[in-house]
């Protein structure tokens, strides 16, 4: 496999983190705090945090940082080398994941805690102040690709956390496949930010337009103290107040009258049942007619009936009645009075705020990951925060690429994985055959049926079989 050997970046960085050597967790705090409003048996942070390889597909020499123990609360965190402040340079974050034993329900996502001048990293817990949280995070179907970041009005000095809005492409397959894959977060000074899975954009927007809710409140909003008027008509159409019920009309004309003009099918036998009881039907043995009553036969379609257009008495259909005109109502004329839909008037939003650059968010001093998880052995690897995107992809090629590279070795050839796919479901070979063997056939007899019937032809070059085909 290809060698490895523990990356150094080859620019600016805030954090480099490949949890290579034993005594990589010395410089990561873990929490000894406690979760707020969680009962007290569960509201410890007191989740393990491991330096392990990979269990599959692992580089020598190469070890990450994985969350043992499932159903508990787990926070650790390091200081950055330095704060990130938000001063003209892309913010770039990228990670590695692996769910190594799948993930039923919980979170892998990474948190960017705000720098302040005493942070204290053993107090970490979930509602230290972060600026920006990213990364996967899964419940049942319902998969996630987390990018919040807080962001101070500067108007009320009020913090309010900001969602990027969903990607549009599917990512389930990075959650499933219990391989390592690579989160890259971008968030320029224009605004603009990317999300990548691999090194493919997976989402990607405008920190003003694309994020819920909009971080520019509106300019205008409904004044809630406005009330509708009680005169107020909304009706678009009334009855008319001058028509009057003509003096001909019938209300209590029915809807429906018996057809005049029916007559009886011919062969109709009126005398004849539709049920006859059953003729081959004996009183059971064990019946008592003290206790069970007069035994009488279960009734059956008589035969007769079958033969002819009908029997029992016979009544003439219902038809609509042509005089029918129902209750009167007077017809709908234009409302005179209509106003249309009330709506309350729009005022000036006292909390309107303008701010060009979410772009400058609160300077960064740490990172950490503060999770629950009902997943045990998440491997996390190779964290690097920098200013410029060439770093981290020249660290990803000398991390990621080289685990993808060795996950490539192994991976079984088309035929082989075809084979060991029939070993699991053997009517897969009749799949097989039907793709593979029938084209052959069609082949065969249309190349020998024509050689046979055409004496005459040359040995001229033919185009290609279409059953020839790669995709075939």
């Amino acid at each position: 496999g290809p060698e490895y050997i523990t990356p150094l970046p080859n620019g600016n960085v805030f954090i480099a983190e490949p949890f290579d050597s034993d005594d990589a967790l010395e410089s990561w705090t873990q929490s000894l705090a406690t979760k707020d409003g969680v009962d007290s048996l569960i509201a410890k942070y007191n989740g393990n945090w491991a330096i392990e390889p990979q269990t599959e597909n692992a580089l020598r020499g190469d070890t990450g940082l994985v969350l043992k123990g499932k159903a508990k609360h787990h926070a650790i965190a390091a200081e950055l080398d330095k704060p990130f402040n938000f001063e003209g340079k892309p913010l770039v974050m990228q990670y590695e994941v692996n769910f190594q034993t799948g993930i039923e329900c919980g979170g892998a996502y990474v948190k960017l805690l705000s720098y302040s001048k005493n942070m204290d990293l053993s107090e970490f817990h979930d509602k230290t102040p972060y600026t920006i949280m990213f990364g996967p995070d899964k419940c049942g179907e319902d998969y996630k690709l987390h990018f919040i970041f807080r962001h101070t009005n500067p108007k009320s000095g009020e913090i309010e956390e900001k969602h990027a809005n969903k990607p549009l492409t599917d990512f389930k397959s990075y959650y499933t496949d219990k391989a390592s894959h690579l989160y890259t977060l971008i968030v320029n000074p224009d605004n603009s930010f990317q999300v990548l899975i691999d090194q493919i954009e997976i989402n990607s927007g405008n920190l003003l337009k694309d994020f819920n809710p909009p971080v520019v409140p509106p300019k205008e909003i409904e004044d809630k103290n406005d009330k509708k008027p009680e005169d107020w008509d909304e009706r678009d159409s009334i009855p008319d107040p001058d028509a009057v019920k003509p003096e001909d009309w019938d209300e209590s004309a029915p809807s429906t009258i018996v057809d005049p003009d029916a007559e009886m099918p011919d062969g109709w036998l009126e005398d004849e049942p539709l049920y006859i009881p059953d003729p081959d039907a004996t009183m059971p043995e064990d019946w008592d007619e003290e206790m069970d009553g007069e035994w009488e036969a279960p009734k059956i379609d008589n035969t007769k009936c079958a033969e002819v257009a009908g029997c029992g008495p016979w009544e003439p259909p219902m038809i609509a009645n042509p005089n029918y005109k129902g209750i009167w109502s007077a017809p709908q004329i234009p409302n005179p009075a209509y106003r249309g839909i009330w709506k309350p008037k729009m005022i000036s939003n006292p909390d309107y705020f303008e701010d060009d650059l979410p772009y400058k968010m609160t300077p960064i001093g740490a990172v950490g990951f503060e999770l629950w998880s009902m997943s045990e052995d998440i491997y996390f690897d190779n964290i690097i925060i920098t200013d410029e995107l060439s770093v981290a992809e020249d660290y990803a090629a000398k991390t990621w690429k080289l685990k993808k590279q060795i996950r490539a070795e192994k991976e079984p050839g088309l035929l082989q994985g075809l084979l060991s796919a029939t070993e699991e479901k053997p009517w897969l070979w009749i799949i097989y055959i039907l793709v593979v063997g029938l084209p052959a056939i069609l082949l065969f007899t249309f190349c020998c049926g024509k050689k046979k019937s055409d004496p005459k032809k040359t040995d001229e070059p033919t185009p290609d079989d279409p059953h020839d085909s790669d995709e075939e």
